[in-house]
C-alpha cells in the first residue's frame, strides 16, 4: 500500500558477500511483496509488484459469450521490480555519493515526500514502532536507513525512557580525568547494549556466513598456529621520518601494515606453497600466478575481506593507498563482490583492538593468514655489533601465522614466519620512498 517513485530505493538484497539496495523500476503503489523479508530468491525471481490500485481493483469482469463484446478500460500494467532491476547488479546510484571522508549527513524525515530516501518497508516498520526517522543516524549505503536502525531506535527508547529537558550549561573547560574514571567508564552501559539484554534477534545474512564458513574452514583443513615475536624498532624509525611527507605527497595515511604487507607478498614469492590451495579429493595443489593479499577488516556488520590484487607489483605507497581505499569503502558498504574474492593470502590486523596474538583461522580456500598483534613498548634484551647485551625499550609485535598442516609442514611455517620477521626487524624499505 505505500508509494513509491521511480529509482527510490526499494529494498535490499544481502548476498554472500554484499548488500545492496534495488531501486524502484517505476512510480505507482506497492501492491503485492512477492518475497517476504529474510526469505531466499533465485537470480531474476519476481520480488514485488507495482502498479495502480485504483486501476487493477476496477478492472471489469469478462463479458458473458452472449454479449456483444465492448470497449473495456485496460487496467495499467503492473511492473515487476526483479524483472527491470536484476537482483545480483548493484543498481546505479540515484545521486551521486558525497566525497568520501564527508560526516555531513542528510536530515532524514518519516514523510515519504522527503529529499531523502527511506523504504516503503522501513516507513513501515518505523510507523509501527512509532519511530521518528528524523532522530536515527543510518547504517545504509550512503547513510541511508536499514530496518536494523528502526529496531535498535525502538528498542532502546522502550528500555530508556527519554529524560527531562535541562537547561543549557556551558561546557567546562577539559580537564585530565581523574583515576577510577576507567572503572567508571567500563562500569557504563550503552543504549545500544541495553536494549539487546534479555532479547533475541534474527541473525544477519552475514553473520550466517561468517559463521557457516569459519566451522567449515576447521572442518575441512588440519589448521595450526606459529607465533614469532618481532622488533618493529626499525619501522616505527622510518614511519617517524617518513609519515609527514607520506602524508602530503600521497594524500594517505603510513601504518604499519603496507610494510607488513610488503613483507609478506615478499615472502610468498619465495614460498609459492603459502600462496596455493589444495584439492586433497583430486590430488593437486595449485599455485598462485600472483599475490593477491586478503585485508580484514571489521565494519558493524562483521569482518569482511576486501582483496589487494596483485600485491606484489606494488610498492609501499600502492599498498598504503590500497589498503586504505579498500578499508574505507567496505566499511561504507561501496565495495564491489570481485573485490571481496579472489584471494590467495589473508592478513588481519587484530592489534588495532589491542590483541597481544591470536589464532587466526584460515580463510578457505586459502591455506594461510597472518594475524598482527599490537605495538607495545618493552624492555627487551638486545645484543650489539660487539656481542654485547643491554636493554633496551623496543617496539615488539606478534606475529601469528595459522596455516593449513595438510600442506605446510611446522618447519616450513617456522621459516616462512621467521623470514618476515627478519625483514621486518632489517628495516631496508629506503628504496621504498
Amino acid at each position: 500500500g505505500d508509494t513509491v517513485e521511480a529509482d527510490e530505493p526499494l529494498l535490499e538484497v544481502s548476498t554472500d558477500k554484499v548488500d545492496t539496495e534495488v531501486p524502484s523500476p517505476a512510480s505507482g503503489t506497492l501492491l503485492e511483496i512477492k518475497v517476504p523479508e529474510d526469505e531466499d530468491a533465485e537470480v531474476g525471481a519476481v520480488l514485488a509488484i507495482i502498479g495502480d490500485p485504483s486501476a487493477v481493483g476496477s478492472a471489469p469482469e469478462p463479458a458473458k459469450p452472449s454479449a456483444e463484446p465492448a470497449e473495456k478500460a485496460e487496467p495499467e500494467p503492473v511492473k515487476s521490480a526483479a524483472e527491470e532491476a536484476p537482483v545480483p547488479a548493484a543498481p546505479k546510484p540515484a545521486e551521486a555519493p558525497k566525497p568520501a571522508g564527508t560526516n555531513e549527513i542528510a536530515p532524514r524525515a518519516t514523510n515519504p515526500s522527503s529529499d531523502v530516501y527511506v523504504t516503503p518497508l522501513v516507513r513501515k516498520l518505523a510507523r509501527e514502532n512509532n519511530v521518528d526517522l528524523s532522530t536515527i543516524t543510518g547504517t545504509g549505503v550512503g547513510g541511508r536507513i536499514r530496518k536494523q536502525d528502526v529496531l535498535a531506535a525502538a528498542g532502546k527508547s522502550e528500555e530508556i525512557p527519554p529524560a527531562p529537558p535541562a537547561p543549557a550549561a556551558v561546557p567546562a573547560p577539559t580537564a585530565p580525568k581523574p583515576a577510577g574514571s576507567a572503572r567508571k567508564a567500563a562500569q557504563e552501559v550503552s543504549p545500544e547494549a541495553a536494549a539487546l539484554r534479555g532479547t533475541t534477534e534474527k541473525m544477519s545474512r552475514l553473520r550466517k556466513v561468517i559463521a557457516s564458513r569459519m566451522v567449515e574452514s576447521l572442518q575441512v583443513s588440519a589448521q595450526l598456529t606459529a607465533t614469532v615475536e618481532v622488533d618493529m624498532t626499525a619501522i616505527s624509525r622510518i614511519r617517524k621520518a617518513e609519515k609527514a611527507a607520506f602524508k602530503a605527497r600521497e594524500g594517505v595515511g603510513l601504518s604499519y601494515l603496507p610494510f607488513i604487507t610488503k613483507a609478506v607478498v615478499e615472502a610468498l614469492k619465495q614460498n609459492p606453497r603459502f600462496n596455493a590451495n589444495i584439492d586433497t579429493e583430486a590430488g593437486t595443489i595449485t599455485y598462485g600466478s600472483a599475490e593477491n593479499i586478503g585485508i580484514a577488516v571489521d565494519t558493524p556488520r562483521g569482518l569482511l575481506v576486501p582483496v589487494i590484487k596483485n600485491a606484489g607489483d606494488l610498492n609501499i605507497a600502492g599498498l598504503a593507498h590500497q589498503i586504505g581505499d579498500l578499508a574505507a569503502r567496505t566499511r561504507d558498504n561501496k565495495v564491489t563482490p570481485d573485490e571481496l574474492s579472489g584471494g590467495t593470502f589473508t592478513i588481519t590486523n587484530y592489534g588495532s583492538a589491542g590483541a597481544l596474538f591470536d589464532t587466526p583461522i584460515v580463510n578457505q580456500p586459502e591455506v594461510a593468514i597472518l594475524g598482527t598483534g599490537a605495538l607495545v613498548k618493552r624492555p627487551v634484551v638486545v645484543t650489539n655489533e660487539f656481542g654485547e647485551d643491554t636493554i633496551a625499550i623496543r617496539d615488539m609485535m606478534y606475529l601469528s601465522l595459522s596455516y593449513d598442516h595438510r600442506l605446510i609442514d611446522g618447519a616450513v611455517a617456522a621459516r616462512f614466519l621467521s623470514g618476515i620477521k627478519a625483514r621486518l626487524e632489517e628495516g631496508d624499505f629506503a628504496g621504498e620512498f
